[in-house]
């Protein structure tokens, strides 16, 4: 069920009535679909283990696989940072400080009998606190206590999609992932602005470790601690393991298609290649989708060509969005072309590597 989290008038104003329902929801152990400006999560009281293990069962996660919990902005005081992480080393507070509200996530120490379930079982937790003005709506409402029950610290939130598959940009994903689920609350709060998930960094090795690039990338972390970021290998070579994250397995983010990754060169080979032979032997409709930065060329009817953004965050945010028009049309092979080796790109194209693994 798809409620408008906003109403149109003179300007645009927050639906109170929707926020409401959707604080309500959580409270009552429920699980809603949650915009943020990265994707849609499927959301639930992080402290509330049964409503947690529904999100798991819903998506078909395994129960090892750690959630992003989404806390109110760090402020020092009682908030959820405080109420789940052990403790915040400094250069986390400096990242918190530039990045927050935004597409970061922080993997702290947790505390101990907090979070448990969220955190995959783990001693560490990840928390982001997300600039998309809803999700900030709901988290607010969730501080106000209603008479006779808790305050909510924070809303567990993967990506709103089946385990493994293409997350969400918008309300209409989340209904088509849980079509099976009509009574689901899903806040409508437009588009995701960003398109991917969060940059994931582990701040409980001493030094900032890179487990996921998103948005804000690699160089932006450095610069804003004042640390080089370490990578998962190099951490191991140290003889340390990096904690379980989300959207860190090797096969993720993946359409029904098959994926797969070529430079230009190739791609345009490729369908010289194929030339005509494919609408021979195809049954009707389209059977290759190719989406690339540079132009291509074919007489194949049955080969859909999608160009590519040359802007790195603008590819990011149409990125699931295309994978799955393209999925929609029912194409075997989903051909793209190779990202820049650009660090601007290191989001895109690490889904992309995952969506073909």
């Amino acid at each position: 069920m798809i409620v408008s989290a906003y109403v149109f008038a003179d300007g645009v104003e927050f639906a109170p009535e929707a926020i409401g329902a959707a604080a309500q929801a959580l409270r009552a152990g429920q699980l809603i679909g949650l915009p943020t400006e990265t994707v849609y999560g499927l959301g639930a009281d992080a402290d509330n283990a049964a409503a947690v293990a529904a999100i798991f069962a819903a998506k078909g996660r395994p129960s090892d696989h750690p959630l992003i919990v989404h806390v109110a902005a760090f402020d020092g005081g009682m908030s959820g940072v405080a109420h789940y992480a052990g403790r915040v080393p400094s250069f986390a507070q400096q990242l918190m400080s530039a990045f927050w509200p935004g597409p970061l996530t922080l993997i702290l120490p947790r505390r101990e009998g907090v979070g448990a379930i969220a955190a995959g079982g783990q001693n560490t937790i990840g928390l982001r606190c997300p600039a998309h003005p809803v999700a900030q709506a709901v988290l607010a409402a969730l501080r106000q206590p209603t008479a006779g029950e808790p305050v909510v610290w924070g809303v567990a939130a993967p990506s709103a999609n089946r385990f493994g598959r293409v997350s969400p940009t918008t309300a209409q994903h989340v209904q088509s992932e849980f079509a099976d689920t009509p009574d689901l609350l899903i806040l409508d709060g437009g588009p995701c602005d960003v398109g991917i998930e969060s940059t994931i960094i582990d701040c409980t090795r001493g030094a900032p470790v890179l487990l996921r690039p998103g948005a804000i990338t690699s160089e932006q972390v450095a610069a804003a601690c004042g640390r080089a970021l370490l990578s998962p290998e190099e951490l191991e070579a140290q003889g340390q393991a990096a904690p379980r994250a989300s959207g860190t397995l090797e096969s993720h983010y993946a359409p029904n298609a098959t994926v797969r990754l070529m430079d230009a060169k190739a791609l345009q080979q490729a369908l010289d290649l194929l030339g005509t032979e494919v609408d021979k032997t195809a049954t009707p409709g389209k059977t290759v989708a190719i989406y690339s930065r540079v132009p291509l060329k074919t007489a194949a009817r049955q080969i859909e060509l999608r160009r590519m953004p040359s802007d790195a965050a603008v590819a990011a945010h149409e990125l699931f969005s295309v994978l799955r028009e393209l999925d929609a049309l029912r194409v075997q092979l989903i051909w793209v072309e190779t990202p820049p080796d650009d660090v601007a790109w290191d989001g895109v194209r690490d889904r992309l590597q995952r969506a073909a693994a």
